[in-house]
């Protein structure tokens, strides 16, 4: 049997589906346990904590969009500053790929920390050869 992977990267798909109580939402819960005891180790990019936000924003409106900045600011994840390093290289992604910017961020992301991206995203397909993906069931 294969070791499970201590490193995560979530993408909006995934904490949405946490956040929302949409199908997935039992893995991710699952996985901010085990940050909680220091079995794994989740990040999320702050490029992919936007996206979360303005996606809820949009769908919810604005007081919506800053309570989910508080519940996500209380959750076991830790947040991917934007540097020069994982700009270049979600830039290089987009290039090469033909997938969002917000999601380049998740690969470069998961690139740098060596993580196992966690997505129910389609897109994350054509990416499988660069950076492993862990799938959560479509909405």
């Amino acid at each position: 049997m294969a070791a499970k992977a201590s490193v995560y990267v979530l993408d909006s798909f995934a904490l949405l589906a946490y956040l929302e109580a949409e199908r997935g939402m039992a893995r991710v819960r699952e996985l901010l346990l085990g940050a909680e005891r220091r079995a794994c180790t989740l990040y999320l990019s702050l490029i992919n904590l936007g996206e979360t936000l303005y996606i809820t924003e949009r769908e919810r409106g604005l007081t919506s969009s800053h309570q989910t900045l508080a519940a996500v600011e209380q959750l076991p994840i830790q947040i991917v500053q934007v540097t020069r390093d994982i700009v270049f290289a979600a830039a290089h992604v987009k290039a090469s790929y033909p997938i969002s910017y917000a999601d380049a961020f998740a690969v470069a992301t998961a690139q740098y920390y060596c993580g196992v991206i966690v997505t129910g995203d389609p897109e994350f397909k054509k990416l499988e050869n660069i950076v492993p993906v862990e799938w959560l069931p479509k909405r």
